[in-house]
């Protein structure tokens, strides 16, 4: 049994219902999920988390159990922006105005933009396997179009991805998995039972999709202009990246990191593929809980 102790429920927030994992007790930590996972992603460190903190584990909007925006011609309801928005609106409705956040691959995207957006009510900020967006399309070169070439693929006009996943869910979840060196096989039975119902889902795709057609166009809007503003992240920052996944082939991330922050942000690799949490959930936590419980 996967969340043992946590409560599963649903939470409405101004653009819909979102399912949310409740668990623990103590500071509060929201922990935002990947793609084309859900918040069971959590389940190998949410357990010990909650020993410290109350942990708040939601399907991000178009994902999971959570509501799915229809696709549109401009993507907002996609935007990190909007989403960051819905995590604001789901901790303000739980009580807590002040929040830890951790984010993996897609949840990190949105909890860089929380950070930036809810500055008063974030207080520290880990990011999992990222660099920032507007960094990876800026510096796309052959080797990132290779390796990332769903970036590219999932943001195509709709209904064009969501038509050859619909076709083959559960083989396109395998493949697209299966680019780690160990494919799908630290996934917890339950985990992958939660992913692989989700992504048969119709919705659920165009959502997944929806959230690459956004990071190409309207966060990259969003992104500039808080570059342009000289807008960073005030709180203290932690960077975790797989040392046998793409990142750490393909750059420095503290170094990238480092000005889209006020203080230098801390971190190394762990060793893991890109999924950090549950391929090493003891290496992840090594990092995670002694930079969440400082201070």
């Amino acid at each position: 049994m996967i969340f043992e102790g946590f409560e599963l429920c649903h939470i409405d927030v101004p653009h819909g219902r979102l399912r949310v994992r409740l668990g623990g007790r103590g500071p509060a930590l929201l922990l935002l999920h990947g793609n084309p996972q859900t918040h069971a992603m959590w389940h190998r460190v949410a357990p010990a988390l909650a020993q410290s903190f109350s942990v708040v584990c939601p399907d991000l909007p178009g994902y999971g159990g959570s509501f799915k925006a229809p696709a549109s011609p401009g993507h907002a309801a996609y935007s990190k922006r909007a989403m960051a928005g819905d995590m604001a609106a789901l901790m303000a409705q739980l009580g807590h105005n002040r929040f830890a956040v951790a984010g993996h691959d897609r949840g990190a995207r949105v909890a860089h933009r929380l950070a930036l957006d809810f500055a008063a009510q974030v207080r520290k900020a880990a990011l999992l396997d990222i660099i920032p967006t507007l960094e990876h399309f800026e510096r796309a070169d052959m080797a990132f179009a290779m390796g990332y070439y769903h970036w590219f693929w999932l943001a195509q006009p709709h209904p064009f991805p969501e038509n050859v996943i619909s076709a083959a869910p559960d083989a396109w979840f395998r493949a697209h998995t299966s680019r780690e060196p160990k494919g799908d096989d630290f996934f917890h039975p339950d985990a992958l039972d939660d992913y692989l119902a989700a992504v048969r889902t119709p919705e659920m795709i165009t959502g997944m999709c929806e959230d690459y057609r956004a990071a190409a166009t309207i966060d990259l809007e969003h992104d500039r202009l808080s570059r342009a503003d000289g807008e960073k992240i005030a709180c203290p920052v932690l960077v975790l990246w797989g040392a046998k996944g793409k990142i750490e082939q393909w750059y420095d991330p503290l170094d990238v990191w480092a000005p889209y922050c006020t203080s230098p942000p801390t971190g190394n690799a762990v060793p893991t593929g890109h999924y950090l949490a549950e391929e090493d959930p003891d290496a992840v936590l090594r990092q995670l809980l002694p930079f969440l419980q400082d201070g």
